[in-house]
């Protein structure tokens, strides 16, 4: 289980302990770097043959349009004496609409996806939860008082789920009770998935799978393969420790192998195993991902097929990933160890928020240029270069109002310090993060599929509109950030059997501040 983005805010928040500046999330969009800039403007200009040719065709299509049969002769006739001008012209058209058809990236569609909502014996209400960690006996007193206080102000609500062997006293993790759980995420989601979109099982032509802490052998991937029985040439990848942002890693390697392979399918599934990654011991810094991380798990169907745009509820717009491994702090701020009696556990460091901070800033900096109104960007660009190059200190860059950008917010649900801070960094509005919240609430921290579940909120409340644009971010160990962006293709309803169609009405529901 990684950490998230928020855990170790939310954790220094309700035990009381003072909050130094270096711990809370920075006012990134007061420090920018200039090269992250210049990459956003790099992947613009990438297209920039595209921008060049569309208006100069359109502008060739008018003019046809206008010419009458007199003025169509004379040309006939003129070009019939300029033959070798034909010749030329000709071929630059040829070259430049060969190079335009090679070279244009293949559309992915997101055909549908499907979240797993786990059954109603698997709840873990607050007083359930206290209870069973008093009688399992491997918390002292302080370690319980703690964990109380993370759970009254982590922002979730009494039914999230918790594996089934957590609900034995004495808990019983296993390598067959881990195995259990991540067959019932996964399968469940993906029947779901399979049931809404009538695809059959050996259409899918790629298969990605990301789970941070548990990776047996066979793999996660490989069970998939065998029980669906997916076709033998099957593309098929299982990403591992790579944290809470690698559901947008997956769909990004998803998008890479539609590029390659026409006309096909792709299924993503992104989940966490709890079972065998719970902590049993007394160090705080490793108890908070008990308080926050829930059973959950998404699978998502990706298409390259043209006949699959009418059905399909999105188009993959832009992905940005951001990796601050390089930073040893970054490297090291959610980290898996052992603590000092031999008790592994995911530890948080209490540079967590800073760090987030720092890979934040870097991310929605390069994603600014590809997604922001030309007006914001040259405001943006303006006011960076005065401060850059005459070193004026007291000139405050220009903050882009990313609400002109996109239409739905989707945070990673890593806690409720992340979220209070990026509304805040990003000068949202509440309903901007009711998704985030609401899902926090509902299902806790499921990890890199939480941002799906907050894509099902937005459906559910019947908010997704044609055109509309979602930005999905999320945060990871290594440390990333990494942010998908989606337009929807049609007025977006909920999928049959959705993680809130038995809860909608009840949300949102006011947090206890």
């Amino acid at each position: 289980m990684d950490g998230g983005g928020g855990d170790g805010g939310a954790a220094a928040a309700t035990v009381g302990v003072r909050i130094h500046h270096s711990r809370r999330l920075p006012d990134f969009l007061q420090s920018v770097n200039l090269k992250y800039v210049k990459l956003g403007y790099h992947y613009l200009i990438s297209n920039l043959l595209t921008l060049c040719l569309v208006p100069i065709m359109v502008v060739i299509i008018v003019e046809a349009s206008q010419m009458n049969p007199d003025d169509l002769r004379n040309l006939w006739l003129h070009l019939q004496y300029n033959l070798v001008s034909v010749i030329i012209c000709s071929a630059f058209l040829v070259f430049g609409s060969t190079v335009y058809i090679m070279t244009r990236p293949k559309p992915v569609y997101l055909v549908d996806y499907s979240c797993y909502r786990a059954p109603d014996s698997l709840k873990a209400p607050y007083d359930r939860f206290m209870n069973h960690s008093r009688l399992t006996g491997d918390f002292d007193e302080s370690s319980l008082e703690f964990q109380r206080k993370i759970l009254e102000r982590s922002g979730l609500g009494d039914e999230t789920y918790v594996p089934e062997a957590m609900h034995f006293i004495p808990p019983r993790p296993s390598m067959q009770a881990a195995r259990e759980e991540a067959e019932q995420v996964m399968f469940g989601a993906l029947d779901n998935l399979f049931l809404n979109t009538n695809v059959k099982p050996k259409q899918i032509g790629i298969l990605v799978v990301n789970c941070s802490l548990f990776n047996p052998t066979p793999s996660l991937s490989a069970m998939i393969v065998n029980r669906y029985k997916l076709r033998g040439n099957i593309r098929s990848f299982n990403l591992g420790g790579m944290g809470c942002s690698a559901g947008v890693i997956a769909v990004d390697l998803a998008k890479d192998m539609l590029q390659v392979h026409r006309n096909t399918y792709a299924v993503v599934v992104s989940m966490e195993n709890i079972t065998q990654n719970w902590y049993f011991g007394n160090k705080k810094s490793m108890l908070i991902p008990n308080c926050l991380f829930r059973v959950g798990g998404a699978a998502i169907l990706l298409s390259n097929k043209s006949a699959d745009k009418r059905r399909a509820k999105y188009k993959l717009v832009h992905v940005v990933r951001t990796h601050k491994g390089a930073d040893d702090k970054a490297f090291r701020c959610v980290y898996q160890e052992q603590d000092s009696v031999g008790k592994t556990g995911v530890s948080l460091s209490k540079d967590l928020m800073a760090i987030a901070g720092g890979a934040l800033k870097t991310n929605i900096t390069t994603l600014g240029p590809l997604v922001l109104p030309i007006s914001e960007q040259l405001l943006f660009f303006a006011t960076l270069v005065i401060k850059k190059l005459f070193k004026k200190k007291n000139v405050k860059p220009y903050i882009p109002d990313f609400k002109l950008a996109f239409d739905h917010f989707c945070i990673h649900a890593g806690g409720r310090a992340v979220i209070d801070e990026l509304e805040k960094n990003l000068q949202l509005l509440p309903v901007h993060v009711e998704a985030s919240r609401m899902a926090l609430h509902r299902f806790g921290n499921t990890s890199s599929s939480s941002i799906w579940y907050e894509l099902a909120y937005i459906e559910a409340k019947g908010r997704m509109k044609r055109g509309n644009k979602v930005w999905q971010i999320a945060f990871g160990s290594g440390f990333k950030c990494n942010s998908a962006v989606w337009e929807a293709l049609r007025c977006v309803k909920p999928s049959g059997n959705g993680p809130w169609e038995d809860c909608i009405d009840r949300y949102p529901v006011k947090l206890v501040s």
